[in-house]
């Protein structure tokens, strides 16, 4: 007798539908998908909330470190550094300088400021604001005093702004002086004629090509400049005095242009005596402890800094070369 139970189909349940174990199985499958995806997205949201505190948090330290001396209670001498050619679009411009000096003069906690200047100079606009503002700041806080400490070099403009200061510091090796305007530029006039290329500019206004370089210098034009350059040296040199006061010992060659060492600058009343930083902070000051309160720029302000420089280089100017410089 056959046994038929052996092969026999499995049942299925209503017609048209997968076994029992097949069901499961996919019903399995599909929370599994489910549970996956779900996993997915909450690890995806994890890492997106990761990332934007991330940022906020780097955003956050960037600017805290705009004035690293906010907010702290201990006695220090506050640091600003200014290095670098002195100019509106540079980290030594006179906003930054300025933003820093503020920030140290209204510290509770500073007992002193330190100027660390390392420039060879640049805009004697710029440099003006800033010795202006130290000026300024002097008066209002009278409790707290600046010192300038020259680091490298200490040229022009860069003298032009720490001249404001109580005192000034130097290396032996240091470079001081520098004291004079400049403006320089080329002559393309008989480099046009070997080469055989033909000038065409078109003016309104008699002088509005005032110093072309492909074109002859006009006497009167050159007057002009050199009439310019001598009021902006008068105002530094008078800047000079006013800043140094009986300390000056005035030479022949002071305000020439020339430039010297720390060691001899002390014997002119250029600088006051030898020392650094530290040096200022621990003896002269007394608080050892030193504060950073250079302004630091952030992502965005460098971002709009090197877009406003690039427009500017873009769309030029008919002065660029031509504006007097101090260094």
């Amino acid at each position: 007798m056959t046994d038929d139970t052996s092969s026999a189909p499995v049942s299925s349940g209503a017609e048209g539908r997968p076994p029992r174990w097949e069901r499961d199985l996919l019903e399995r499958l599909a929370f599994a998908s489910l549970t996956e995806q779900r996993r997915a997205r909450r690890w995806g949201i994890f890492f997106k909330l990761f990332f934007a505190a991330y940022l906020v948090l780097i955003l956050v330290i960037a600017q805290s470190n705009n004035w690293g001396g906010k907010g702290l209670a201990a006695r220090h001498t506050a640091l600003i550094e200014m290095e670098g050619v002195i100019s509106a679009d540079s980290l030594a411009s006179a906003d930054n300088v300025i933003s820093g000096l503020r920030a140290a003069f209204e510290s509770t906690s500073a007992q002193g400021i330190v100027l660390r200047a390392n420039s060879p100079g640049g805009s004697p606009v710029q440099a003006g604001y800033i010795n202006d503002e130290i000026k300024r700041l002097r008066a209002k806080y009278p409790r707290i005093p600046i010192y300038a400490v020259i680091g490298d070099v200490c040229a022009s403009g860069c003298y032009y702004a720490v001249a404001a200061a109580d005192k000034i510091y130097a290396d032996k090796a240091s470079v001081v002086g520098s004291i004079g305007v400049l403006m320089n530029g080329f002559g393309f006039v008989d480099t046009m004629k070997k080469v055989g290329v033909e000038r065409r500019l078109m003016t309104a206004g008699e002088h509005k090509g005032f110093l072309d370089p492909f074109g002859p210098v006009k006497p009167a034009e050159a007057k002009h400049a050199q009439l310019m350059l001598d009021e902006i040296h008068q105002q530094f040199i008078n800047t000079v005095r006013q800043g140094r006061g009986k300390t000056l010992k005035e030479t022949r060659d002071m305000f020439s242009g020339l430039f010297w060492t720390g060691e001899e600058a002390i014997k002119m009343g250029l600088v006051d005596s030898l020392g650094g930083a530290s040096y200022v902070a621990r003896e002269v000051i007394g608080a050892e402890e030193i504060v950073d309160y250079t302004y630091r720029e952030n992502v965005f302000d460098r971002f709009a800094r090197r877009l406003g420089t690039a427009m500017a280089q873009t769309i030029g100017t008919d002065l660029l070369g031509r504006t007097p410089v101090l260094k």
